[in-house]
């Protein structure tokens, strides 16, 4: 691997790593942006914080870096109508639109990042 695929690697283990992490110390920001439809929002938030951080350590390991790559890309479509929703309400209120807009393709490109490392 060379050493600029091996630093983006890094990056995006730490990326889910602190992602992960922040559904735990800060739930209240991810509740907010969590669709009205989703069945226990509290739990559902802390799996996805538990599985956000154990794709990004799968990553670090050859032996299970494919599988977690596989895990983000699922994970990405699966959290995906939660930023349409948060796109939404950012509309509604008009704040953060062009954040929350540029957010929605940007995860394509977090999809196209971790099929790199299938």
């Amino acid at each position: 691997m060379t050493t600029i695929k091996l630093i983006s690697l890094y990056f995006m283990a730490a990326l889910y790593l602190f992602a992960g992490v922040s559904h735990f110390r800060n739930p209240p920001f991810f509740l907010k942006i969590t669709p009205k439809w989703v069945p226990a929002p509290e739990t559902v938030n802390l799996i996805v914080g538990a599985v956000e951080i154990l794709l990004g350590i799968g990553l670090l390991f050859s032996q299970t870096r494919s599988w977690s790559a596989w895990g983000i890309i699922v994970l990405l479509i699966v959290v995906f109508p939660a930023n349409i929703y948060h796109f939404q309400k950012a509309l509604k209120k008009k704040k953060m639109v062009i954040p929350t807009l540029i957010r929605l393709p940007i995860q394509g490109l977090l999809m196209y990042w971790a099929y790199s490392f299938v």
